[in-house]
């Protein structure tokens, strides 16, 4: 099934939500003010009570108590009113998020069985598969998590390596500045140095190379190479072997 398909399903499916919440919301508010006008009806009765009770007879007593009483059964049963509705609202607003959970699974699915039968394989192949699998798991895990960065930058977004388009959309940025990043301890890291990527970078046209993707300045390179480039951890193995 396509994304569009998914996202609009999704979105026919939570067309009504806003006002289903709305509706609720409103119910809230309006059980959490009875319950206020209760409350001060509770306490003019117990004033009454306290500043009468000398002169009252006993039946007069238990008259006023039940009163009291009677007060706070309502209270009480504006109250659960109250949380049945909030947890009514929170199983609404859940339902959708377990749905939406539910198609990020098939769709990551679905792309890894498509990326399987095109048998593409290469490093470019492998590195694609991975970027999106991680980015849904990222959608899913991460609701709320302000993620910093660009993941645009990372090697595995790269389809192909000699597109011309790629190093020109990049930003140059030097070695150093990567101590000055926030490091996420979930980002994949490459080249000689170990380091996430950053700036320009080059992948290895080794298909079994272990690290794939290299920082320019790690392999001192000023622009891109034309023709294969291997990495000089695979050169030194060509030579031996």
């Amino acid at each position: 099934m396509a994304t569009a398909i998914y996202l609009e399903h999704y979105l026919d499916s939570i067309e009504n939500l806003p006002c289903e919440l709305q509706r609720n919301f409103t119910l809230m508010r309006d059980l959490d003010n009875r319950t206020e006008e209760k409350k001060g009806e509770i306490d003019k009765l117990a004033d009454e009570y306290i500043a009468q009770v000398k002169n009252l007879a006993s039946e007069q007593r238990v008259e006023h108590l039940q009163k009291i009483q009677h007060a706070y059964s309502k209270c009480k049963e504006f109250s659960d009113d109250k949380v049945q509705l909030a947890m009514q609202t929170y199983e609404m607003v859940d339902k959708h998020i377990r749905r939406l959970d539910a198609d990020l699974a098939r769709f990551e699915n679905e792309l890894k069985e498509k990326l399987d039968m095109s048998g593409y394989e290469s490093t470019e192949g492998r590195a694609m598969k991975k970027g999106e699998a991680r980015g849904l798991r990222e959608k899913r895990a991460s609701r709320g998590r302000a993620r910093k960065g660009s993941e645009e930058d990372s090697p595995k977004k790269k389809k192909i390596k000699n597109s011309p388009d790629v190093s020109d959309a990049l930003l140059p940025m030097q070695p150093s500045d990567v101590l000055d990043m926030p490091v996420d301890p979930n980002e994949p890291t490459y080249c000689l140095c170990h380091q996430v990527s950053y700036g320009e970078m080059i992948g290895c046209d080794n298909p079994d190379c272990p690290i794939e993707w290299f920082h320019f300045a790690c392999v001192d390179l000023a622009s891109k190479p034309k023709g294969k480039w291997f990495c000089p951890r695979c050169t030194q193995d060509k030579k031996k072997k």
